[in-house]
């Protein structure tokens, strides 16, 4: 698969917009002539104004300003279910989680929560706390539990064998290990003490999302009124819509409280799928998300999910046994592209889907999902066909902006 690689300034740092290594003290950047994406619209020929680590509200005297005419702008993209990247995990060491971190920067996504994958709850409470230590150092945005308190009938690419019920003293332990920095669980709410655990998680304020799940409509509609309001990877890992038995996806597609996650890269869900929750749900209601890993901005081969053995051929992931499919190699650069082009869906709605709702959702948006004055400058530089061609995070130039 191909990569974006930043170019770096011979001491290693990222070079800026016109060679010259930029970091988060250097002088005030305005960046003119692009279509920038704002939430009330997209503006032509605009101008964004950085000041240090922010977005301004005007350009600072002897501001630096580079041309960007002809791409576009769009805020960086945020990332709520992710187990990694560039050969890495989010299972492994600090080093290899930061390398998974780094891999998906380069591709657009300036914040990211890691996702865990199904294992033994001793593994998942040490995984927590060294995940936790890079919430702390601002690297993730938080963590994602997926597993172990899923459905058997809709496992996966989780090893069966560890599954458990949701008991609410588990998830608790998991809440713990994490030190403030769990943002969501992912539950099969229909298993016993399912309903109590997602109350749990409401009144800590982690995300409670369903997700691969047997639940049926009603089982489903009670796990919403409890405080679920995510769901995880809709149509994926649970009961196909039917028309006598509509199971969690009705459920979960109809009711305003819910976000619902989806992977747009052409192997999870067919493209009627796709345009069925954006019309339904509409876009405020969407989060494009990867369920990256570790192939995901790599080379096709073999490689682990927690205990499982995964082939990734064509850039697909599947089980060595079994063939289901195991999480995707999708960045979001791809994602977005993919949905302006191939879905056809109107660019806002896309930056909606790929920043603003997940950011809302991690209690985050008063800093990013969108750029306005006063928020962290974390951006994309996207061309004409929507290829990325430049990230700024925090200030600084992640990938430099390569312009004509």
């Amino acid at each position: 698969m191909a990569t974006e690689r930043e170019t770096p300034a011979p001491d290693g740092a990222p070079r800026g917009a016109r060679g010259t290594a930029r970091s988060a003290t250097t002088a005030p950047l305005v960046l003119t002539g692009a279509r920038v994406v704002l939430p009330t619209g997209t503006v032509e020929n605009g101008r964004l104004a950085i000041d240090g680590t922010r977005i301004a509200a005007s350009a600072a005297a002897g501001a630096e300003v580079v041309d960007v005419s002809g791409h576009w702008l769009v805020p960086g993209f945020v990332d709520i279910h992710n187990h990694g990247g560039g050969g890495a995990s989010f299972a492994g060491t600090a080093e290899q989680a930061m390398a998974a971190v780094r891999t998906h920067r380069l591709h657009g996504t300036t914040t990211l929560v890691a996702s865990t994958v199904t294992d033994e709850m001793d593994l998942l409470v040490r995984q927590a706390g060294l995940l936790s230590e890079l919430a702390e150092q601002g690297e993730i945005a938080g963590i994602h539990f997926e597993g172990p308190f899923i459905s058997p009938c809709r496992k996966g690419a989780h090893s069966e064998s560890l599954l458990r019920d949701p008991d609410p003293a588990e998830v608790r332990k998991l809440i713990d290990a994490a030190r403030g920095h769990a943002k969501m669980v992912t539950l099969a709410t229909e298993l016993p003490g399912g309903i109590d655990s997602v109350r749990l998680l409401a009144e800590h304020g982690v995300i409670a999302a369903v997700g691969h799940t047997d639940a049926s409509y009603e089982q489903t509609a009670e796990a919403i009124d409890a405080g679920a309001t995510v769901a995880t990877h809709l149509f994926n890992a649970m009961p196909a819509l039917g028309h006598r038995a509509p199971g969690p996806i009705a459920a979960l597609l109809e009711d305003e409280r819910v976000t619902v996650e989806l992977i747009n890269d052409g192997v999870h869900l067919h493209p009627a799928a796709l345009e069925l929750a954006f019309r339904h749900a509409g876009a405020d209601r969407v989060a494009f998300i990867t369920d990256a890993m570790d192939a995901a901005g790599s080379a096709d081969g073999r490689y682990l999910l927690g205990p499982l053995e995964v082939e990734v051929s064509d850039g697909v992931a599947r089980l060595v046994e079994g063939g289901s499919i195991a999480g995707s190699t999708l960045t979001l650069d791809r994602a977005f592209r993919r949905a302006v082009t191939v879905d056809k869906l109107p660019v806002e709605d896309v930056v909606t889907a790929l920043s603003a709702n997940p950011a809302r959702l991690l209690g985050l948006d008063d800093r990013i999902g969108s750029l306005e004055p006063g928020k962290d400058a974390d951006l994309v530089l996207l061309d004409a066909d929507f290829a990325l061609k430049g990230v700024m995070r925090r200030g600084e130039w992640v990938v430099a902006p390569q312009l004509p």
